[in-house]
Order: C-alpha cells, then structure tokens, then sequence
C-alpha cells in the first residue's frame, strides 16, 4: 500500500489543527484564521450517493465518517445509498439539481453512472469517487478517487492463504455486476498457485448464502479455502462450514464487529481492511478543501485507505474501534 507523502501531511495538519499547543515560552500560536482556509459562504453541502444497502455494516462505517468529517467542517452532509445503478444514477441527477457544493459516489458499476457523473462534472460540481471503480474515476472527470487497489488486496488475500495451506478456493461475490468484487477474485488467483472457484449470491439473502456456500463445500470436497467479499457474507460463510462438517479455511474482505469476533475465536484467518472509515471522511474533506481553498490531492492518482490485515494478533486492538462504528 502506498501512501503519498501529500496524503500524510494533510491527515497530519488535519489533526493538528483541532488541538491547542503549549510551545516554548514565549511562542506565540497565530490566529486561527492565518493558517485555515476562509470559511465557505453557508458551510456547503456535500451528498454522498453510494452503491450500499441500508442496514449494510459496511456502508453504515462509510455513513459515519462522512457525517463526522461534515460535523467537523461544520457543512450539511448528505448519504443515501441504492445497489440499483439505475436507482444510483437517478440520485446522482437529483444531487446535481439541488446544485451541492460536491458530489461522493462509488461505482460498483461504472458504466452505469457515467452519464449522471458527466452532468455533475459539467455542471461544475466536483466529485469524488470511492471505493469501487477506481480506474474509470479519472475519465469520468472526478477530482480524486479513494479507496484500496482490489487486485492489489486480492493478491495479498491469496498469498496469505496460500501460506494457510489452501489449495482449492471458493470466492464468494455476493453483488453481480460489480468489477471490484470480479478484481479482488481475479487477484487472490494470481497469487493463490492452484484453483479459484467463483460463487454468486444474494446478499440481501444471507440465509440462502449459508445454504449454496454450504451445497458446494459438500459436493465439492476438495474445496479447503473461502473467501468472503463482504462481512455478512463472511459469517454466512463461517456457517456454512460448520454445516457442512468442512474444514475449509475462512477469509474475507472488510470489517464487522462479528468478523472481529469470529477471528479472535479463530473461524476467521483474517480481513482485508480497506478502512472504510476514510472512505467517508478524506472524501469530505478534500471537497471541503476544495470548494475553500482549490485543494486538490492524488496527483491524479488514487488515494489508497488499504489493504492492511486484521488477523489474531491485532484483533482484540481493533475490536473496540468496530463496536464504536470507526473500523
């Protein structure tokens, strides 16, 4: 993962700037209007369109950190989000219409949001994108986009299991049509060194994700690894090799608190973490700095929130931050 000095600097100043410092005697601190950008005219207001669920455990995280970057700025922060494109798009066209001061979208599927993205960008409301659809972003007009690179995350997740022993893999995609979930697949087999298997469920339907999981762990018997996409799915998952008397080895992508649990009780080997937290928040943040200062960040280059790796020894660390609803 790679992180640009740019990106440390900003979080860094971000951080100091809502502190106050002792210094030396006789250091004096200058006002906080020398060193901020000048307060927007009425705050601003920013919506957050995304490809989640509600009720999603993930894009709740996301959902957070952006209302608590718009808190922090004291801007108007908006977040709907709808796994339909169709549906994605006609929010997109909605926001462009109230005329918001910026525009925070994933696209799970890109082609479906690039006519609604190109009446944002030539209306000149600046969009970030997020999460999926990192390689479109920068075609599409977007200032930035944040997230983690998901054949780079994929990799990393099949080399770790290919260290666990997993020879054969189930990798479970539980949105049809999303590229990023088909990149993390297709990057967990480059590095695997033997089988990967794709599955495609529901998952609004968990119940039905526990019994397909489960029908081909039995059928299958050569099947020793799964790879979860999602939380939910991953528990779903971790289920599904109990009913099915498998010993299959259990990863997954993204964060819960039952993930953390389940890996601290060992049914879990490890998560991707992608910190969706920042997905929320550097968003926000960068249109904040933008509208008030012509902040621009990347380069024209994603900025990566992931992949790090929550395993045994660091779940306990994390397991609190993912009960206050920050990882």
């Amino acid at each position: 993962m790679r992180r640009t000095p740019i990106v440390l600097a900003l979080l860094g100043a971000l951080t100091l700037s809502g502190c106050s410092s002792s210094g030396s005697p006789g250091a004096q601190s200058a006002p906080a209007a020398e060193n901020s950008p000048p307060a927007a005219a009425g705050g601003g207001t920013f919506s957050v369109i995304t490809h989640g669920a509600p009720g999603d455990s993930f894009w709740d995280v996301v959902k957070n950190g952006a209302e608590a970057a718009g808190k922090k700025y004291g801007v108007t922060v908006t977040y709907q989000g709808d796994g339909d494109p169709g549906k994605q798009s006609q929010l997109i066209d909605q926001a462009v219409s109230q005329k918001v001061d910026g525009i925070v979208v994933s696209m799970a599927n890109p082609d479906a949001l690039k006519e609604a993205i190109g009446k944002a960008v030539a209306a000149k409301i600046p969009v970030v994108t997020i999460n999926s659809g990192a390689d479109s972003s920068k075609a599409f007009g977007a200032i930035t986009h944040v997230g983690q690179s998901e054949d780079v995350a994929g990799r990393g997740a099949g080399e770790q299991l290919k260290a666990a022993g997993v020879g054969k893999l189930l990798c479970v995609i539980h949105e049809a049509g999303n590229v990023g979930l088909d990149q993390r697949c297709k990057g967990a087999e480059q590095t695997l060194g033997g089988t990967v298997e794709r599955l495609q469920v529901d998952v609004s339907n968990l119940a039905d994700v526990t019994s397909k999981v489960a029908a081909k762990l039995q059928s299958d018997k050569q099947l020793n690894g799964v790879l979860a996409l999602n939380p939910a799915v991953a528990i779903a998952a971790r289920d599904a090799i109990k009913d099915a008397g498998s010993q299959a080895k259990l990863a997954t992508f993204d964060l819960s608190g039952d993930v953390v649990s389940a890996i601290k009780d060992g049914d879990v080997l490890f998560a991707v973490d992608q910190q969706q937290y920042l997905q929320g928040w550097l968003p926000i943040t960068f249109l904040y700095l933008y509208k008030n200062n012509l902040n621009t960040v990347g380069g024209g280059l994603p900025v990566n929130t992931g992949p790090g790796f929550v395993t045994k020894d660091n779940a306990d660390q994390v397991a609190k931050l993912a009960e206050a609803g920050t990882r």
